[in-house]
């Protein structure tokens, strides 16, 4: 059975970006798309009075983390959505459908069958950036398949360059990917999302790589150049190293590196504002303390002007 791209549907403005995302990107991928809603039970006492009506069952609790309550059911949202979608994306195969339960734990499991998991974040007022509610955060934090946040009021082209004339399009060349890489721990699946995520926008490979020197350097390091110099020097060869059998692997896409001395987190939020999407990783750990998303991931989730997409790794 074929892999999806899923994304989560709540009818808000938030989710109807992350759909057209998902619907391009399935279009990217060859792949089916599937919407779905999330609708949470209504507590016995709630179902139970007559005043929720003939289904109380089917319309969750009606409100999406934005607060904003539905206008209709949610099947007729997904419905509407879905063949809104057919029209602007007449090459996707496009299902819908809507599932019971907590949307958090949900939508992690869903992502298991999953090529990815998309969902949508509430752009910052006033500040270039996400806002990433507690779902989306659990989501990212305990699903095992790629995850992307895509903001409100994403549109298609802003993933790509102005055009000639200055206008944006999405007709134009797609902007670079940007790959968030620890060379210290990096892993194959996030580095070949990224690779094949750039191929398949025929688009450069943005790699940035954050490094700051032994706690045993830091003291002197800003009154010795010349330690500072090898040290750029280690970590850039370092990086290179790490991406040529990459490069041989995918010849078409032109990589970019960027070793930066500093906090990788700032440099990628930097980044994210030339870039048509932004790959981080998140580790996956089972410990009694639960799933977490590492602080790199945590401020890119937040603070990226772009598409994010969050790679689990082992």
């Amino acid at each position: 059975m074929p892999r999806t791209v899923t994304v989560g549907l709540d009818g808000s403005s938030e989710s109807r970006a992350a759909a057209e995302w998902a619907a391009r990107e399935a279009r990217l991928r060859g792949l089916p798309l599937k919407l779905v809603n999330v609708a949470e039970p209504v507590p016995t006492p709630m179902a139970q009075a007559p005043l929720l009506g003939a289904e109380p069952q089917q319309h969750g609790t009606g409100r999406s983390e934005t607060g904003a309550p539905p206008a209709a059911g949610w099947g007729w949202i997904c419905r509407e959505s879905a063949e809104g979608l057919r029209l602007r994306h007449p090459g996707v195969e496009i299902t819908a459908e809507q599932v019971s339960g907590r949307p958090g734990e949900v939508l992690a499991h869903l992502a298991e069958d999953a090529a990815l998991l998309v969902l949508g974040s509430r752009g910052m007022s006033g500040v270039g950036g996400f806002l990433v509610g507690s779902v989306g955060l659990a989501v990212v934090a305990h699903a095992e398949r790629p995850v992307v946040l895509v903001r409100a009021g994403e549109q298609a082209a802003d993933e790509h360059l102005m055009d000639p004339a200055g206008i944006p399009s999405a007709a134009a060349p797609y902007r670079p990917v940007v790959l968030g890489l620890d060379t210290d721990d990096p892993d194959p699946s996030l580095v070949e999302f990224a690779f094949d995520a750039a191929g398949r926008r025929a688009t450069s490979l943005r790699v940035v790589h954050g490094w700051n020197p032994p706690p045993y350097y830091a003291y002197g390091l800003s009154s010795d150049l010349e330690l500072h110099t090898e040290l750029s020097r280690q970590q850039a060869t370092a990086l290179t190293d790490l991406l040529r059998p990459w490069r041989q692997k995918f010849p078409a896409v032109e990589v970019v590196e960027e070793s930066r001395y500093g906090t990788a987190a700032i440099h990628l939020v930097d980044a994210s504002r030339e870039a048509s999407l932004v790959v981080v990783g998140r580790r996956i750990r089972r410990s009694p303390l639960g799933a977490r998303v590492g602080p790199v991931t945590h401020a890119v989730l937040h603070h990226s002007t772009a598409p994010v997409a969050v790679v689990p790794h082992g």
